[in-house]
């Protein structure tokens, strides 16, 4: 396994890989490091393309040894062209990353995968998390295919939809009276007190990894080749900047020649530290949030100041977009290119109409999209789109509508 150990993104002190979820010298965040050299002479594409059709081909540039046995394995989901979509909103090209297509319809499993194998690693015998819906999905149905247990600790007032897709599963689920941010202040804390793997805590290190996977995809996907942008909502700031590091490392490694996509993020409005912190040029500052994109509703992101510098370092952009906008752009998504996505989805395909607007995208662009999330978890800003016409069965009456009966 090419990662040697973890080492702190602000002091450089360096840990073995172990369950560590910040630096004890100055509480700062942790990355695993790697054989770069090593990986540059053993990974190639061939290698990759003989490996199974799931985040695992990717082994080689992941910190954990693929599973023997690797069950309900997450990855390698479709990516779509939306050429109708991308005619709509003035962009040269567009492409859709499904990962509604993951067991949990969201890419979450990639990221539980990726810890919940380090758990296994150290004997962990139950794995557990703060969050908004998704992760609380993906971390109950890995916990059942590895035979382990699973809690998780949701804000009680969670979309009911995420709720029983999380209970379907058997896992246990604490509902905080409060926030995301209360919830994961919780785990930290407890992190410290239960044998658990808290994915997004004490083994965080390993977790974030997973959503490198997105861009070694699209990538490959293209023909290792990559697009001119590519657009993702913020909520942690972690899959947003990991998808940039995964571009970063398959040119380190030589898996690809093109430079690393334009990074464009998207929050909702009511929820926007990071959109704030970028267009002040100041660092994030945390808010109480108050969204319809429950998944993306994380007032102090733990990434967020990464996500900031992640946007300025490609030449990106985050943008808040109006609670309003979120589901209509869900709506646009569904009508033009026949995807459902969650209210994270309205909010990224609000991003890329905001770039597009400001001159940052257009019709020379090749630009991919990432659907993070089912529709069917978040139906409610798009309710009011049900409005059946009522009928008897009775094929007169709708010749008639239809004027074809006069």
């Amino acid at each position: 396994m090419p990662a040697t150990s973890l080492r702190c993104r602000s002091c450089a002190t360096e840990y073995a890989l172990e369950d560590i979820g910040t630096c004890t010298a100055c509480f700062g965040p942790l990355d695993p490091v790697y054989d770069w050299d090593e990986l540059a002479r053993t990974v190639s594409r061939e290698t990759i393309a003989a490996g199974p059709t799931s985040i695992w081909r990717y082994a080689p540039l992941l910190p954990v040894e693929a599973p023997a046995e690797a069950r309900l394995a997450p990855g390698f989901t479709p990516l779509v062209g939306a050429p109708r979509l991308a005619e709509e909103i003035g962009v040269g090209e567009l492409w859709l990353k499904l990962d509604t297509a993951n067991a949990t319809h969201s890419f979450k499993d990639r990221v539980v995968a990726v810890a919940a194998a380090k758990a296994r690693e150290l004997g962990l015998e139950t794995i557990a998390c703060s969050s908004t819906g998704n992760l609380a999905n993906a971390v109950a149905a890995r916990a059942a295919a590895e035979g382990i247990g699973a809690a998780v600790f949701c804000p009680a007032d969670l979309e009911p939809e995420k709720l029983v897709a999380t209970a379907v599963y058997g896992a246990t689920i604490y509902a905080v009276r409060g926030t995301y941010d209360d919830c994961s202040r919780l785990t930290i804390e407890l992190s410290f007190e239960l044998p658990w793997g808290f994915v997004n805590v004490s083994l965080r290190s390993y977790y974030a990894e997973g959503s490198k996977t997105v861009a070694f995809e699209i990538a490959e996907q293209l023909g290792w080749d990559a697009p001119d942008a590519v657009v993702a909502p913020i909520a942690s700031g972690s899959l947003y900047s990991k998808i940039a590091e995964g571009f970063d490392q398959l040119q380190r490694v030589g898996l690809v020649d093109a430079r690393t996509p334009r990074l464009f993020g998207g929050q909702a409005e009511g929820c926007s530290p990071v959109a704030t912190a970028f267009a002040s040029d100041e660092k994030v500052v945390p808010v109480r949030p108050a969204t319809i994109a429950r998944s993306l509703a994380i007032g102090n992101p733990a990434d967020g100041d990464k996500a900031a510098a992640t946007a300025r370092r490609t030449g990106g952009a985050v943008y808040a977009v109006a609670e309003d906008d979120v589901g209509a752009n869900m709506g646009l998504l569904a009508e033009c290119a026949g995807i459902f996505g969650e209210t994270a989805a309205g909010v990224s395909l609000g991003a890329l109409r905001r770039a597009v607007d400001e001159g940052e995208l257009g019709v020379d662009d090749r630009v991919v999209l990432v659907v993070t999330g089912d529709g069917l978890k978040t139906p409610r800003p798009v309710e009011a789109r049900l409005d059946p016409i009522g009928i008897d069965a009775d094929a007169d009456q709708v010749l008639e509508r239809l004027g074809v009966l006069t």
